[in-house]
């Protein structure tokens, strides 16, 4: 049993590799390239974990994810129980045990990592949930809690959203999600690539918040359909988890040639569109041959890598900085690399170049190098005189950030923003209008997936407390 390990065989155990596709094959298909652990793995790398008493891991988790309590329970080969406890904290874990960076939370806390390798939480996290999909007669059922009475709308269907309607469903609260998109998950089905993020798995995990009593409206655009205060006045609390979805535009001469996309466009095409996969799509995208994206995070990735699988025999990425300054996770940019993408890195655009028709041409470049810190703690990229050069492209792809689109808030002249245009919100995630929270991008800006879902979480709990009375 794994209660019967000492700690020197739990130190003994090396950790376990994520099989993962082929690049050559990966490279020209949609398929997810981690292929999931077998079940004699996952137990053993669980075997890893020593629960030390401090549980460091857990406050590194921003859905406080019982994570010793599950990772026991599947060393144990109890997997009912560990999809209970697993499932009871977190409303999206076969979401998160893809998309999360675990290497900087949870795992960057483990005591294993200090003087080896953390145990791999997310690719248990990821095995838990999926054994959890394809078993669910054999998790207990648990009993819908009796009605408050109460009814709560949330703006958006993504993870803020989705993670808030859950835990207050959980409540006995009768829950509405309105969601401008024509299907559901938000920036899990129309941001995140298939081969990241497969949209049964996004599927599986909404159906379980409906199971729990959520109701979802599509093709509601708060802001156009309904405002925020009519919204307000037919419910008891609401959440706000729209979303940050304006594209941060380069301002270089070109973007509006013909072949510039924003990653949000290049994403949401080919996600939700099925643009340049489907030939009967209704919003066909250019598939160049030579595709330059420009930014350094897990969305540039996700547009170059998809750029590939569209058929570009040259794709890069260009960014302003070194490698060691992407805040793309490092398992993201080492699976960029081995499918064939070029990295032009310490490389700033200046311009994009076009020809008499329109359509781009090049990408105009200066090399960079590295000054003193900035006010991000990287350090600042400075031009270099005379190094000015041309990347012959057909197709730009701007994914250097998003902020607040101002569609939703500008219905609302009371609601407070910040500079940025983000609403501000206190630590519970409420507003500056009663009974209305927020929480994810919209109050961050564009940030990750779990600390989104960490908002709707905390929000969740704070609209419940509002909900009864608490002041």
């Amino acid at each position: 049993m794994a209660n019967d390990l000492t700690i020197q065989e739990r130190l003994a155990i090396g950790r376990v590799h994520m099989p993962e596709l082929a690049p050559e094959i990966r490279s020209r298909n949609f398929e997810e390239v981690n292929r999931g652990l077998g079940r004699e793995e996952a137990v053993r790398e669980a075997r890893r974990c020593i629960q030390c008493k401090h549980r460091p891991c857990v406050d590194g988790c921003p859905v406080g994810v019982s994570i010793p309590e599950f990772l026991d329970a599947l060393a144990a080969e109890n997997l009912p129980e560990a999809a209970r406890i697993l499932q009871g904290d977190n409303a999206l874990p076969a979401v998160c045990g893809r998309v999360c960076p675990q290497e900087s939370q949870c795992e960057a806390k483990c005591v294993r990592g200090v003087k080896g390798e953390p145990v791999a939480i997310g690719y248990l996290e990821r095995f838990v949930a999926d054994w959890a999909m394809g078993n669910a007669a054999e998790l207990p059922k648990s009993a819908l809690p009796p009605a408050s009475g109460k009814r709560v709308a949330v703006v958006g269907c993504g993870p803020a959203g989705l993670t808030a309607a859950g835990e207050l469903a959980r409540q006995g609260h009768a829950v509405t999600i309105f969601e401008a998109l024509h299907d559901t998950g938000g920036v899990l089905r129309y941001g995140i690539p298939e081969f990241r993020l497969p949209k049964e798995i996004i599927d599986v995990e909404v159906a379980r918040l409906l199971d729990v009593g959520v109701t979802i409206e599509c093709n509601v655009i708060v802001g156009k359909t309904m405002t925020i205060h009519q919204l307000r006045d037919q419910f008891d609390a609401l959440f706000i988890a729209n979303g940050a979805g304006l594209p941060t535009m380069l301002n270089i001469p070109g973007e509006n040639l013909k072949g510039v996309y924003s990653a949000n466009e290049f994403l949401t095409r080919v996600n939700l569109m099925e643009a340049g996969r489907n030939p009967d799509s209704a919003t066909p995208i250019i598939q160049g041959r030579q595709v330059a994206v420009i930014g350094g995070g897990n969305t540039a990735m996700d547009c170059v890598r998809t750029a590939r699988r569209l058929g570009a025999e040259r794709a890069l990425i260009v960014y302003r900085r070194s490698e060691a300054e992407m805040p793309a996770r490092v398992e993201e940019i080492k699976h960029t690399k081995e499918e064939g993408v070029e990295f032009a890195m310490l490389t700033a655009p200046l311009e994009i170049v076009g020809d008499w028709e329109g359509w781009v041409t090049a990408l105009r470049c200066q090399k960079m190098e590295l000054g003193p810190p900035d006010e991000s703690g990287r350090r600042k990229p400075i031009a270099v005189a005379g190094s000015e050069y041309d990347i012959p492209v057909g197709v730009v792809v701007n994914a250097v950030g998003t902020r607040a689109n101002p569609l939703l808030t500008a219905t609302a002249p009371d609601l407070e923003l910040n500079q940025w245009g983000n609403i501000a919100v206190d630590a519970g995630g409420a507003t500056s209008i009663a009974g209305a929270f927020a929480g994810g991008d919209i109050v961050r800006g564009g940030a990750t997936v779990i600390l989104a879902m960490g908002d709707g979480k905390r929000a969740a709990a704070a609209i419940n407390g509002y909900l009864g009375g608490e002041a």
